[in-house]
């Protein structure tokens, strides 16, 4: 068993702490959160943390691999790049035209150097299409999900666990299964200073690399294998909740005519704490769900076939759905009142 991702946990984690206790002066002085139509807070808060997770991540790549080159380098000039629009946007916010341009270019070239195909039935340019733009949704659906304290914790915590335990298991690459990780140790070097009431945001510079680096991650378990042996399955279902909430809110807000790049509180995690659930009830709803659902991605890789696949799928599916249907109603104390 390879120790260095066993050892990246928690020097990541040492890494991210330390530097957010460093951080958190000037980010208490120069990037204050005001709460605005999408805030589930009430007072000015810090953001920024992202900045710690992902520099922790990658610097206990750095140190336990050495400095990397190909595939891993991209990823981190990617991360990198993304984090400095998302730093610029947690200050000033950009316009969409020149955000969405900036993130495609950084999914291209992580994409590029990851090389592969998912789908050899697909032409490989058709493929590549795609799979750009499931990474540019995956790096915005991963920032418009960090709308509460503990959201972004309580659903990337599970998937990079269970992406370390596949690493571990042989079902991951040895530097996938590194970084994920260093990003585990880096959130969890962060999880305690973002609880509720959270005293520091991960912020755009922190949602938008993640993104990158999970969905990179996911392409990588996804090409392990046949699409019949169980990685591309597993890598939906371990997104899966993420997926079908910013999925279907975009959707339903673009039927009704909404202009769905302005800040919003529909997600059905954000209806839940409006229709009177706890954050503490959400969020450990969502970090349940998640493991399940990483249970279920462990059953697609540990029994191939398609059957197994699609028997996991639709009990993934039935999970979400049941889930978000909970959050779209209202908890029992207010449906009585």
């Amino acid at each position: 068993m390879p120790l260095s991702p066993l050892v990246a946990v928690p020097l990541a984690a040492l890494l991210s702490s330390g530097l957010i206790v460093a951080l958190r002066p000037l980010l208490q002085r120069y990037a204050l959160a005001r709460p605005n139509a999408r805030s589930s807070h009430r007072v000015p808060t810090p953001q920024g943390g992202g900045i710690a997770v992902v520099a922790a991540a990658l610097a206990a790549v750095f140190v336990l691999a050495g400095m990397p080159g190909g595939e891993i380098a991209a990823l981190a000039a990617g991360a990198v790049v993304l984090g400095i629009v998302g730093a610029v946007d947690d200050i000033r916010p950009l316009p969409v035209r020149l955000r969405l341009p900036l993130q495609a270019a950084c999914v291209v070239l992580v994409l590029a150097a990851a090389g592969g195909q998912l789908l050899p039935e697909l032409p490989l340019w058709l493929e590549r299409v795609l799979a750009v733009l499931a990474g540019l949704w995956f790096v915005n659906l991963t920032n418009f999900m960090d709308g509460l304290d503990w959201m972004t914790v309580a659903e990337m915590v599970p998937v990079l666990g269970a992406l370390l335990a596949f690493g571990l298991a042989g079902c991951l690459p040895a530097d996938a299964t590194l970084v994920a990780a260093a990003l585990l140790g880096g959130l969890l070097g962060f999880a305690p200073f973002n609880r509720p009431v959270a005293r520091l945001f991960l912020g755009d510079v922190g949602s938008l690399p993640i993104g990158l680096i999970v969905a990179w991650l996911l392409y990588r378990l996804a090409g392990q294998g046949d699409p019949g042996e169980g990685g591309l399955a597993a890598a939906i279902l371990l997104s899966l909740y993420s997926l079908a909430d910013a999925t279907l809110t975009l959707g339903r807000r673009a039927l009704a005519g909404e202009p769905v790049w302005q800040a919003h509180r529909s997600h059905f995690y954000q209806r839940a704490t409006s229709n009177g659930r706890s954050v503490p009830f959400v969020v450990g709803a969502v970090f349940v769900l998640n493991l399940a659902l990483a249970l279920l991605a462990a059953a697609t890789l540990a029994v191939p076939g398609w059957t197994m696949a699609l028997v996991a799928l639709a009990l993934g599916a039935g999970l979400v759905a049941g889930l978000l249907r909970l959050f779209a109603l209202p908890a029992i104390r207010n449906a009585a009142a």
